[in-house]
């Protein structure tokens, strides 16, 4: 036979677009429309609805950028149309390449009802099945012209990502406002064409079943009259029948789909734009769940759930009922889809204890499951966090986007830092936005790692952001592919369901150890820094205001501020989403962040002064309150005492240019440029900088990706740096004039720094008494395109260095022997990195900062020893999508630790991110909950959520070993139980050991562990 494949091929794409797909709508009649924009922001429902509009046509320009416009559409459907499915064919002008980043609207009756949402995939709004003939119609469409900002041409630096900067000209224009026959057998065709065209593209050519597809298509096409599509589409059904029942074979791969619409809760829209996404998105979710019964819908975000039921309680019923069915399934247990890298701690479980009791309360779900497909990259103290907070399972998908190497797993078991494993799945689809082609169900198949041993597979299914989920086409498909040769087979089912079957058939995955880090994104450490210090104070403030608070609560019966702290933690949750604390959403997002963080600190500030002087009470007394985990200058975790006042710090000039800081325990050397030549642990009789290196050097790149501006950072960034040597001024400084925030007695070295249009103010500061010298640098920031850094060459020989992460620290090697550790050029650290030999190490600590970079060269010179240079990142200068991206004043400060170990490293970063609180008052303040051992360190003091006045205790083991210790309650304790995160007893944990109010504790290295205790 002759290969006439690719004519008949071709015949299907044509007599498709051109014939079939538009006899889908053969008659169709235009409505009337007005508009009425709204002035300023999105109003009420009511509002937009009694608005009066103006006529508009179509054709006709509408829609400022971030504005609102309120389009009316009114017909009557004509009587020949009576016993026939009519549709409204709305079409705002969008480009259905781009859905999610386009024009939206949400259709509402008269009436304030709700109906569905339309975006570039989903145009129609069903009048009438069977319509009645002469039938009135009226419509109102909530639509929002959110511009495009990610274009095209990708990448391109535009004003539009703020209504300060967008200005006013109309962005779109109004494509179609219709009311048409919808003739279904003729849609029903074209998902037949669709689905074989696909899976016939995707077999292979010498195949039977790709011939006898193609042979079947061909006579479908033959059926069809090109004049007369409407009246020859049955016909041409019919020849497909056969080809359409054949079943899939036994060893197909089985693809669970779960309807979605990845929604990011800021990214190139600001939060109030996501609320309204949610909206359009739930309404069209409900009403395809009362279309398609084997439909099965899920969305995470707890947040997300929350703006629905507070900003449309009239979706929120519907929301309700399906959830109640069945079909519409919170997923995920967690506040939002948050970043998993940078949270701290008890930011990381709160994210779960938040999310996962939202829905136990709304709906008594309990999530097994932590989803989170877009997160770039999860950090290694992650599986006990979700281990802790009930769950079981987590899913993700970002890790396929890595550049370099390809991950060895689908389905494996991720153990964390504490040696919990948590059963984990990477769909294979490489999406989560599959929209059911055929290319993407063939690559999930054919890209699925575990097969001879596992055969299921996850597909999130449906247009995300404003996409408005999955479509009707979606579902069509998916029914065709339920069992079809030559396919593998999809059924929709809940995450749960897939994840029964996917551990049961596969009981023992392999098991993947560490952090798994996303190859790309990396800038996403460093980029918006004012977004990132805010995320770091507020946590911080956080545990300083439930640790007072509750302290005062049970000692002076002050009031403690369950729904201000509710309300506070949701809010910073919701700012750790990952487009927003990673620093890649719009100006508008990161301008209202820093408001955000502003307000939340003065709240914050407050609660925590009322609860100190509640404790202290009325004198003249000057204490220090101290809210870390240990003691400090004799003032223990957790309390207050008067404060203890030391000798000094000497400065004096050094020989050759320069000052020298003395204080017994280190001597540092800084020379006549402001750098650090010597940082001499005296007692230890051991130099802390490499020879012939410095340390405090600002060093600047050039930063321009290949891609993904705000988001990464590429390794080819390294060859060009400029040393920033040259300084305007080096003068030696006491605690009596400029060194701000640093202890009595303190002495340092003032340096200013000018490049290019920037400038650098830095502090360099040694207290008495302290192994550790103070580095607060001010930047005022105004270059383009650059990557600065701060550069500490260490005179250390490690092969690894540990950086801290949630409730612990992993390790990452300082070597680059495979593609896997040369990927990791830029990677994550919370308070700390530290080196070390054994017997001495070295640590760098941080008030704000998370990005960093680790490299190790062997010197050639007579020393021959190793240098182990530590930079910490500090800031960014991209231009998409926020042009003016950390333009202005910045603050870090870091603190370098000579001869620091692990728990030195993990007290300076403690000590560094929460300073000391200064007080008058009439008494000292002794701890509520006391430990006795350094290595566990308790990351929160607080009442029970609940409301009953149990004082809840977390901590964690925080050297890496074993440890025993005491935990002593400042109350009388009735009774103690150990808890998960959301404070509720576990049953497979024995009751600790106790003796009155001591608590006796044996953890394991970085185990995790909550108490309740129950005041008598």
């Amino acid at each position: 036979m002759h290969d006439d494949r690719s004519l008949v091929e071709a015949r299907l794409k044509r007599v498709l677009e051109e014939r079939i797909r538009p006899a889908v709508y053969p008659e169709s009649v235009p409505l009337e429309v007005a508009v009425w924009h709204a002035p300023g922001e999105p109003v009420p429902v009511a509002e937009g609805l009694a608005a009066e509009p103006e006529p508009i046509t179509v054709g006709a320009r509408w829609g400022a950028p971030w504005g609102t416009s309120w389009f009316r559409v009114t017909g009557t459907v004509p009587e020949a149309w009576a016993g026939k499915t009519v549709e409204a064919v709305l079409d705002l002008g969008f480009d259905e390449n781009m859905p999610g980043f386009q024009c939206e609207g949400l259709v509402y009756r008269p009436d304030g009802t709700p109906v569905k949402g339309l975006n570039p995939r989903n145009q129609w709004v069903r009048v009438g099945a069977p319509a009645e003939g002469g039938e009135e119609v009226s419509l109102h469409i909530e639509a929002a012209s959110n511009p495009v900002i990610l274009d095209y041409h990708p990448f391109l630096p535009t004003q539009l990502g703020d209504k300060e900067t967008a200005g006013d000209a109309p962005q779109y224009t109004l494509a179609r406002m219709d009311l048409a026959v919808f003739d279904e057998v003729v849609w029903q065709l074209v998902i037949d064409l669709e689905v074989l065209g696909e899976l016939m593209a995707e077999l292979p050519v010498e195949s039977a079943r790709r011939w006898d597809i193609l042979r079947a298509v061909e006579k479908a096409l033959d059926a069809v009259d090109l004049q007369d599509v409407n009246g020859t589409v049955a016909q041409a059904r019919a020849r497909l029948e056969t080809v359409l029942s054949e079943p899939a074979v036994p060893s197909a791969h089985r693809i669970s789909a779960v309807g979605h619409a990845h929604i990011d809760s800021a990214w190139l829209w600001p939060l109030r734009e996501t609320v309204r996404k949610v909206a359009r998105t739930t309404s069209n979710m409900t009403a395809l769940l009362e279309d398609e019964p084997e439909f099965v819908f899920a969305m995470s975000q707890a947040q997300q759930w929350a703006w629905v039921k507070e900003h449309r309680p009239e979706v929120w019923a519907r929301v309700k009922k399906a959830v109640s069915d069945g079909r519409f399934v919170p997923a995920g247990g967690m506040w939002v889809e948050s970043d998993t890298n940078m949270p701290g701690s008890e930011a990381m479980a709160r994210q779960f204890v938040h999310g996962k009791r939202f829905f136990l309360d709304e709906f008594g779900v309990e999530n097994d499951e932590a989803w989170l497909p877009d997160t770039f990259g999860f950090a290694a103290g992650l599986p006990q966090i979700i281990k802790a907070a009930g769950s079981k399972w987590l899913l993700t998908q970002k890790i396929s986007w890595s550049q370099t190497n390809k991950f060895p797993h689908h389905t494996f078991r991720w153990e964390g830092i504490d040696g919990t494993r948590i059963f984990t799945h990477f769909p294979p689809v490489d999406t989560y936005n599959c929209s059911m082609k055929g290319s993407e169900i063939a690559h999930a198949a054919r890209n699925f790692k575990d097969k001879g041993v596992a055969r299921h597979s996850l597909a999130p299914t449906g247009w995300g952001d404003g996409g408005g989920g999955t479509t009707r086409e979606m579902v069509a498909k998916a029914a065709r592919l339920r069992d079809l040769e030559g396919s593998a087979t999809v059924v929709w089912e809940t995450p749960q369901e897939f994840f029964e079957k996917a551990e049961a058939e596969y009981p023992e995955p392999p098991v993947w150890v560490g952090e798994l880090y996303l190859e790309l994104h990396r800038a996403t450490l460093t980029s918006q820094a004012r977004t990132k210090q805010g995320n770091r104070r507020s946590e911080h403030l956080l545990r300083e205001a439930e640790l007072w608070a509750a302290t005062a609560a049970v000692r002076t019966g002050f009031p403690y501020p369950y729904e201000e702290l509710d309300r506070i933690w949701k809010t910073v949750l919701l700012h750790q989403f990952h487009d927003i604390l990673p620093g890649s959403s719009i100006a508008w997002v990161h301008r209202e962040a820093r408001r955000t963080y502003e307000r939340v600190a003065a709240e914050l500030d407050a609660i925590i002064d009322a609860a100190q002087h509640a404790l202290a009470g009325e004198g003249s007394t000057p204490l220090v309150f101290n809210a870390a985990p240990h003691t400090r200058e004799g003032v223990p975790a957790g309390g207050a005492r008067p404060p203890v006042t030391e000798g000094g710090t000497t400065v004096a000039p050094r020989q050759g240019g320069g000052h020298v800081l003395d204080n017994g325990l280190l001597r540092v050397e800084i020379d006549a440029d402001g750098l650090v030549v010597s940082a001499y642990d005296i007692e230890a009789d051991r130099e802390t900088i490499a020879p012939g290196r410095v340390a405090n050097l600002l060093q600047l790149h050039p930063d321009f990706p290949n891609m993904w501006d705000a988001w990464d950072v590429d390794e080819f960034y390294r060859n060009t740096v400029t040393d920033l040597t040259d300084a305007d001024e080096v003068v030696p400084e006491t605690e009596t004039e400029t060194v701000a925030e640093t202890a009595t007695g303190a002495a340092g070295v003032r340096i200013v720094r000018s490049f290019g249009s920037s400038r650098v103010t830095q502090r360099l500061s040694l207290a008495p008494g302290e192994r550790r010298l103070l580095l607060d640098t001010e930047v005022d920031w105004h270059e383009t395109e650059k990557f600065l850094k701060l550069a500490f060459p260490l005179d250390v020989h490690a092969e690894r260095y540990a950086s801290e992460t949630q409730f612990g620290h992993f390790h990452r090697p300082t070597h680059t022997n495979t593609s896997w550790e040369a990927a990791k050029f830029e990677a994550c650290n919370h308070r700390f990195v530290h080196l070390e030999e054994p017997g001495w190490g070295v640590a760098i600590v941080n008030d704000s900062t998370y990005g960093h970079d680790v490299t190790r060269t062997v010197r050639t010179d007579s020393d021959r020893g190793t240098t182990t240079t530590v930079r910490v990142s500090l800031l960014r200068a991209p231009r998409f999508p926020d042009p003016e991206t950390d333009q202005g004043l910045h603050c870090f400060r870091h603190a370098l630790v000579p001869g620091a170990s692990v728990g030195d490293a993990v007290r300076e970063g403690w000590r560094i991110n929460v300073p000391e609180r200064r007080v008058t008052g009439a008494r000292e303040v002794a701890p509520l909950v006391s430990v006795d051992a350094d290595a566990v360190v308790v990351t929160a003091v607080k009442l029970a959520d609940d409301g009953s006045g149990d004082v809840v205790v977390r901590f964690h083991e925080a050297h890496g070993g074993r440890a025993r210790a005491t935990l002593t309650a400042g109350f009388d304790v009735a009774d103690v139980t150990a808890t998960d995160l959301l404070e509720r007893p576990l049953t497979d944990v024995p009751a600790p050991e106790r003796d009155g109010n001591r608590v006796f504790l044996r953890l394991r290295p970085f185990e995790l562990v909550t108490l309740r205790l129950r005041r008598v």
